[in-house]
């Protein structure tokens, strides 16, 4: 009975990601200011790297948990950049 509550509770947590990830899209598209879009960005690898993690727990496979690291990093780093962009109009000093 475990196995049908957890093979449930990740098929929701899945299908709830899912709609979060369409909403930060949304978000990134329509945003009005360019904040908006950065903070949609941000969501949104937050949001899949949480769906990837999820997906290697219902499969036990370990690279996804690797794929979800290299996600958090590079998304970590493109918001530091694009924050930086927009708050002194470059990158590099």
């Amino acid at each position: 009975m475990s196995a049908a509550i957890l093979l449930w509770a990740i098929t929701i947590t899945q299908v709830v990601l899912g709609i979060a990830m369409i909403l930060a899209l949304t978000r990134m598209i329509r945003g009005p200011r360019a904040q908006d879009r950065v903070l949609g960005l941000d969501t949104l690898y937050v949001n899949s790297m949480l769906l990837l993690l999820v997906f290697g727990i219902r499969t036990g496979n370990t690279l996804y948990f690797e794929a979800s690291l290299i996600i958090a990093i590079l998304g970590f780093v493109a918001t530091v950049a694009l924050a930086k962009f927009l708050m002194r109009g470059e990158i590099i000093e």
